[in-house]
């Protein structure tokens, strides 16, 4: 079997990356939705609002595999490339439960996912091209941000909604469990000026997602 070319792995990557942004992704466990009554009782606000709040959720992951794409292109070390490859996959499993609940809310995608998709790439792509526990570090920053967020839209998520609180708790565990098996493999934490401007880009996408 011939080992990939470069232009392999980019044919290989955009594959991907209409997958994850125009396609309907398939999860490999069932979603933490499953079993629980819907929220036909929201308000049509409640409901406009927990559709915005999925919506910023699912541009989270459609985020994330990019950020692992670009991690795992560059990635020295074949542990870490596991590593990234493992929680790429769980984190599609978070791709297709909220893509679902957005069809189920009647939200939309973000209109903005393919430019979500490009910046999260390169990011990861330039962290990854500082070295393995620098990006490891990246990672380990990313998803502490994100389990910040996701018990942010806990408390923001309407009670009688446990489908949408449902998914955000489980994903909740999974970012804190990404985060600690990053820390394990020997990521350097991220100075603080760059955590600090990853938690401002985070800000500006969560505002715009939320109504683009």
């Amino acid at each position: 079997m011939r080992q990939a070319s470069g232009i392999d792995q980019v044919l290989a990557v955009m594959g991907r990356a209409l997958a994850t942004v125009g396609g309907q992704p398939l999860a490999s466990r069932p979603s933490p939705a499953e079993g629980l009554r819907d929220a036909a009782e929201l308000s049509p606000e409640e409901r406009r609002h927990a559709g915005a709040l999925m919506r910023v959720n699912h541009v989270g992951e459609v985020c994330a595999q990019a950020l692992y794409e670009g991690q795992a292109l560059f990635a020295k070390d074949p542990a870490v490339r596991q590593l990234l490859n493992r929680s790429a996959h769980e984190e599609g499993d978070h791709l297709a439960w909220t893509r679902d609940r957005l069809d189920q809310l009647g939200a939309r995608p973000s209109l903005l996912n393919p430019l979500w998709f490009a910046g999260a790439f390169v990011m990861g792509a330039v962290a990854s091209r500082l070295g393995d526990p620098v990006s490891l570090g990246f990672l380990s920053e990313t998803e502490r941000q994100v389990e910040q967020h996701l018990a942010g839209h806990l408390e923001q998520l309407p009670p009688e909604d446990l489908k949408s609180r449902a998914i955000v708790a489980q994903m909740r565990i999974d970012e804190a469990r990404h985060a600690r098996d990053a820390e394990s493999q020997g990521a350097v934490p991220a100075p603080a000026p760059v955590a600090k401007a990853m938690r401002a880009v985070a800000q500006v996408m969560t505002k715009t997602a939320y109504y683009v």
